[in-house]
């Protein structure tokens, strides 16, 4: 099967508009173009027909090479396959000593700063998420009418959609399902079930949902890092189309999402590389871990980044729904095989090159996990991710800031940044305010105006949180969803017990995939909100 996908896939379908023709009537040309790395013998090969099984491993063998090493070899400084740098290292060591020292040295003085900076930087990410909150809740400029669609039918693409499977076997048939109500004529769609070709169960899900030929299995080569980057990577030097969408197992896009992609980018400058579909859940009511996990989702995909979006500031991508050029996305050699939130690392590094991601006013519903293990292994994963995309990005400071500008740069301290230190500093600033609070001791670093700077940010951070929580279902009409802001605060400290969990898994398992399990909802049936 994974053999079929890389030799013959390209046949299998219209060819995409500007592709290169093949001699001899061939019509392989990306494989042609991707492999071009094993010289003429290889190019005689495929143009011949002359599929042996040595030749075919050796091209899957180039293939799943540059799909986990490009960009690594090529940009090592986008990378994620060293964590730290020396330099990196060196500075943090200095800051927690010089920490340690000063609070040594006058305790009181000492824990009065350094509560001051946790409170003024806890405080300083609620304030810069109320900004983007305001800036963001204008009305989207992405709305195209059904004239506009209708008008432009005839002139599409071929638009490639890669879904990425791993364990995903009891979910298969409703994605199958979800990707058949797309509004889009299915001869110019290249669907690809993207699967892992030692995950027997999903490698069988993924055949029956595709004997019809509507979709094809692409079989990723068994490997390190198995994450979900490296196999979009295999598969997108398959890709057939000028346009490309990333979902997941559990999403049910809105039929018209492709169209209004489309659209989208013919009104676009050409820079604009990327556009990110707004993301929900189809189960938001069916518990309350699911209530705030909506109420969350509904802040950031309906408000925070589109007022990125509107400020030019650098935005971190979400999983699924991006939608890309292809010709760009293939230009920057793709996603990172060891970030484990490729998608936000992404975002970033097409701003440093130059390049615009824009919101998209379609939404992709997914599923919620019900279960707190579950959610946990999930955020762990996001927050890890989101390290490992600060680490990266600010391993030289000064050339992020030439390449995003003073207010990119900021922007990217504070969203980026400020989401992971405002959740690892969430529970020291509630100990500092109850152990102050009890203990008036100055020798040990509490005292009263620790207390009070603790309180005030605290206050000042938590109540921003809520209130914006609170109007983020606004948008869709989920008022019903509001009163559960209230309890931001403790769904805050979930979020920092994951991310304690991110930074331990950094520095033992970087690479470490947390696998997220779907079909758990008891909702999986109902419609979509």
């Amino acid at each position: 099967m994974g053999e079929v996908s890389i030799l013959r896939e390209a046949s299998a379908r219209p060819r995409a508009r500007g592709a290169p023709e093949c001699a001899a009537g061939a019509t392989d040309a990306v494989a042609l173009r991707l492999h071009s790395k094993l010289g003429a013998a290889a190019k005689s090969l495929l143009l011949s027909g002359s599929h042996s099984f040595g030749a075919i491993e050796t091209l899957r063998s180039a293939a799943i090479d540059d799909a986990t090493h490009a960009l690594q070899r090529h940009e090592p400084q986008y990378s994620a396959a060293r964590t730290v740098t020396p330099a990196q290292r060196t500075l943090f060591v200095a800051v927690g000593l010089g920490l340690t020292v000063c609070v040594a040295i006058s305790p009181a003085v000492g824990g009065l700063v350094l509560t001051a900076f946790i409170a003024a930087s806890y405080a300083a990410n609620a304030v810069f998420r109320a900004w983007l909150f305001w800036v963001g809740s204008d009305e989207p400029s992405t709305q195209i009418d059904a004239s506009e669609e209708n008008a432009s039918a005839a002139d599409l693409p071929v638009y490639t959609v890669l879904v990425p499977l791993y364990r995903e076997a009891n979910v298969v048939a409703q994605l199958a399902a979800a990707l058949r109500r797309l509004d889009y004529p299915p001869h110019l769609l290249d669907v690809k079930l993207v699967v892992e070709e030692d995950d027997d169960d999903t490698v069988a899900a993924a055949l029956e949902a595709s004997a019809d030929g509507v979709f094809e299995v692409v079989a990723v080569p068994a490997g390190e890092p198995r994450t979900k980057p490296r196999a979009c990577n295999y598969a997108l030097q398959l890709a057939r189309g000028d346009f490309l969408v990333i979902f997941d197992a559990e999403d049910r896009p809105e039929p018209d999402q492709l169209k209004k992609a489309l659209h989208a980018f013919r009104r676009a400058p050409v820079n604009v590389a990327c556009l990110q579909a707004r993301l929900n859940f189809f189960n938001a009511r069916e518990c309350w871990l699911t209530r705030m996990f909506a109420l969350d989702y509904a802040l950031w995909f309906d408000f925070l980044l589109p007022g990125l979006d509107r400020l030019g500031i650098p935005m971190p991508l979400g999983g699924t729904s991006n939608h890309f050029r292809v010709e760009a996305l293939r230009a920057i050699r793709g996603w990172d095989p060891f970030n484990v939130t490729e998608d936000a690392d992404l975002g970033i590094r097409l701003a440093r090159l130059g390049l615009r991601v824009r919101t998209l006013d379609s939404t992709t519903y997914e599923e919620a996990t019900n279960a707190l293990d579950n959610w946990l292994r999930q955020r762990t994963r996001w927050l890890k991710g989101y390290m490992q995309t600060w680490l990266v990005h600010m391993r030289d400071p000064r050339q992020l800031l030439r390449n995003a500008g003073l207010g990119g740069f900021l922007g990217f301290q504070l969203f980026v940044g400020g989401t992971v230190v405002a959740a690892l500093l969430n529970p020291i600033l509630w100990l500092v305010f109850v152990l102050s609070f009890f203990i008036d001791v100055p020798a040990v670093g509490f005292t009263g105006a620790t207390h009070a700077l603790s309180g005030s940010g605290l206050l000042l951070g938590n109540a921003l949180f809520a209130y914006l929580a609170m109007l983020g279902p606004y948008r869709r009409g989920w008022l019903d969803l509001s009163p559960y802001a209230l309890l931001v605060p403790f769904y805050w400290l979930l979020i920092s017990a994951a991310a304690y969990r991110a930074a331990w898994q950094l520095a033992r398992k970087p690479w470490y995939w947390e696998k997220t399990v779907h079909g758990l909802t008891r909702m999986a049936d109902g419609a979509v909100p």
